[in-house]
């Protein structure tokens, strides 16, 4: 259950907290003092839409956080959790289960199971047909759950199996299709005929057909150079050898400066060696600019490096050899998916027989509540077709039907049933369903919509009882809805300071008789209260 909700910046609530109570919470108020607003809070805390309009005039941002006090809730740590959702009118979301961040759809998930709110114009759970068969089986109770349960085992394992199959490439076609592919991309490498250093060669080739003409006029301007030098450095010798058999450090000289001569003259025989060795193939030029662009390209595909791509082709290889022996695997796999099969069919026919004979028993209880709800001429059905694929809960779909008026065909919930109609399907489900729907709070946003007085009574009686196996939180206008509940809420607004302010007061016994009259009469009059007496000792 909620034990507490508190509400901070949304449209005219700035900061209001409420303490909610087991069993049937009603709330009571005049239009336009943010009953809604309560109802938008907790379908934000559960994970719904948020608009920004609905952040509170002045203000950057909502929070919306409740106490759960879940006694029954295996998974939990403890048994209070404490759930918040803040939003900024920047588009920040923060959502927090007992202080640990989760995503908006962590929270929803987590909110699915606990809250369930009815409104007008919403599509609840109820109405998605794919809810339905869970609400069948747990109307069976205990006789289809140890069936349940071995089917599920049984369907695991199928899944289990199934993938490994996949996985296997199982399949005929898909296990060609890659092997096809596989046997490509072995080819495309293999024929490439990859040398792991070639790479580095090859640019060296690249650099130098791309820079030869500038190699070649270097040389070229280098070579001149040394030339001139080794002119002026002869005649430097002549005119140091006219003086060397002066004194020897001339001599000396002399020496030093004919070995300068000898390396410079050697330097620039090399130098034009080079340049005469220098040539421009243009065929060999494309052949390695081809052999750069086969590379890169597979590089791309296939890894970084040549070393990456000869990897790539081992593991290739490997993964041709795996599949190529896959025959006497996927043999046995396929020999046990077969008897999990006839298994399988076995069980799911079981659970068929006890759907198809509990189907009536519900279709009769939900048209009997039904009639109580002043809807006699309503027709309700649960349909079972069966399909031939497994699924999760067997093979059979299970589809509520409803036929609203006379001679009428019947079709699915949500387009066949008016708003006020549809506000008593659903509680004549709820009602059947009480005792076997786990979902501990149930919400429902002004359900007397379009109902008479006299179906009202009833639709009051009905949540009084399923408020006694769930927490129930109604908004309502009619007084004998009101006078039905274990705790009343009375919602109101104030202006202080030129701004308007929700408050929400829980109500004593009197509050409660004062506020029955005010409803159903509008005026707190002597005989407005009488009737309100008699309303809620009839409750």
């Amino acid at each position: 259950m909620i034990s507490l909700l508190h509400i901070k910046n949304i449209g005219i609530i700035d900061d209001l907290t409420i303490e909610l109570e087991n069993g049937f919470n009603v709330f009571t108020g005049e239009t336009g003092a943010g009953k809604t607003l309560i109802i938008d809070a907790i379908n934000i805390i559960s994970g719904g839409r948020f608009s920004k309009e609905m952040i509170r005039k002045g203000e950057n941002h909502s929070f919306v956080e409740l106490n759960l006090y879940l006694p029954e809730n295996e998974n939990a740590i403890e048994n209070n959790i404490i759930v918040s959702r803040e939003i900024f009118s920047s588009g920040k979301n923060t959502c927090k289960i007992n202080g640990r961040l989760v995503t908006v759809t962590e929270l929803k998930n987590f909110m699915n199971d606990i809250i369930d709110i009815h409104g007008q114009n919403d599509n609840q759970k109820i109405l998605n047909y794919k809810n339905h068969i869970k609400y069948l089986d747990n109307f069976c109770g205990e006789n289809l759950k140890p069936l349940l349960s071995e089917y599920k085992t049984l369907y695991e394992k199928y899944c289990d199996l199934k993938r490994t199959l996949q996985e296997n490439f199982g399949d005929n076609k898909e296990r060609q299709r890659q092997l096809d592919l596989l046997q490509y991309e072995f080819d495309e490498i293999d024929s490439a005929n990859l040398k792991e250093n070639e790479e580095d060669e090859l640019l060296k080739k690249h650099n130098y057909f791309e820079n030869s003409e500038k190699i070649c006029t270097n040389l070229d301007s280098a070579n001149s150079a040394c030339e001139n030098a080794v002119d002026e450095i002869n005649n430097s010798i002549k005119a140091i050898d006219k003086i060397s058999n002066l004194d020897e450090k001339y001599q000396e000289k002399l020496n030093e400066l004919k070995n300068i001569y000898y390396e410079i003259d050697e330097f620039s025989r090399d130098l034009s060696d080079m340049n005469e060795d220098m040539y421009f193939d243009e065929n060999e030029r494309n052949e390695v600019e081809e052999r750069l662009d086969l590379i890169s390209s597979l590089k791309r595909k296939y890894g970084n490096s040549i070393k990456e791509i000869l990897e790539y082709k081992d593991k290739i290889q490997a993964e041709i050899d795996r599949i190529t022996n896959l025959d006497e695997t996927n043999k046995k796999i396929k020999q046990e998916i077969n008897v999990l099969e006839e298994k399988m069919n076995s069980v799911s026919n079981d659970i068929h027989k006890i759907r198809i004979d509990v189907a009536k028993d519900m279709s009769n209880k939900i048209n009997n509540e039904l009639t109580e709800l002043e809807m006699p001429n309503s027709k309700f059905s649960v349909e079972i077709t069966t399909d031939e694929k497994f699924n999760s809960r067997g093979k059979d779909k299970v589809h509520f039907y409803i036929s609203t008026n006379l001679g009428e065909n019947k079709g699915e919930l949500d387009k066949i049933a008016s708003g006020g109609e549809m506000s008593r399907i659903m509680l004549a489900i709820k009602t059947i369903l009480a005792n076997s729907d786990k979902t501990p709070v149930m919400i429902f946003d002004e359900i007397d919509t379009g109902i008479s007085g006299k179906a009202a009574k009833v639709v009051g009686k009905k949540l009084k009882l399923i408020g006694k196996n769930h927490q129930v939180i109604c908004i309502t206008h009619q007084p004998s809805i009101a006078a039905k509940g274990d705790t009343n809420y009375y919602i109101s607004k104030v202006i202080e300071e030129n701004r308007t302010h929700t408050i929400v007061k829980k109500l004593n016994e009197i509050e409660v008789i004062n506020e029955i009259a005010r409803i159903a009469n509008g005026d707190v009059t002597s005989i407005a209260l009488q009737h309100a007496e008699e309303l809620r000792k009839s409750a």
